[in-house]
């Protein structure tokens, strides 16, 4: 089994493929003709979003922070960056912050996240320094606990 995708709904598919291509690095990888207009598909390596038209139906509350916490819905998608830093100072007025950035070096040094929200209004995390919990960490902690 292999992850596929993450389809999202957009007001405006081109405003919300612009976002994603531009700050994250997707380009399109397909598009699908539908009743009344299309499906279009981005590709960043093995991640795919899948765009759909969503023009006239109500908008979802914006979300905040790190996202919604209601079951069922998705709280939000996450990329990791070099720098969340450089993104930011990148992005200048195009980044619309919900939260951080914060600093979880208590967790893991050098592990930095900022979320955002896209075109859409879903919270996009964005971290740096991430790195999954190795076996040996995982002993050592138990042990000292």
């Amino acid at each position: 089994m292999r992850w596929a995708h993450v389809g999202l709904n957009c007001r405006d598919q081109r405003v919300t493929e612009e976002f994603y291509t531009r700050w994250f690095g997707f380009h399109r990888a397909r598009t699908v003709p539908v009743r009344g207009g299309e499906i279009l598909f981005l590709r960043n390596g093995e991640a795919h979003l899948e765009l759909f038209p969503a023009p006239d139906g109500p908008a979802a509350p914006s979300a905040t922070a790190d996202g919604p916490a209601q079951p069922g819905a998705v709280r939000h998608i996450a990329f990791r960056a070099e720098s969340v830093d450089a993104l930011l100072a990148a992005m200048g007025d195009a980044a619309e912050v919900t939260l951080g950035p914060l600093d979880f070096d208590e967790v893991l040094n050098g592990w930095r996240t900022v979320w955002l929200r896209d075109p859409d209004g879903v919270v996009v995390e964005v971290s740096q320094g991430y790195r999954d919990q190795d076996v040996i960490e995982t002993t050592e902690r138990e042990i000292h606990v």
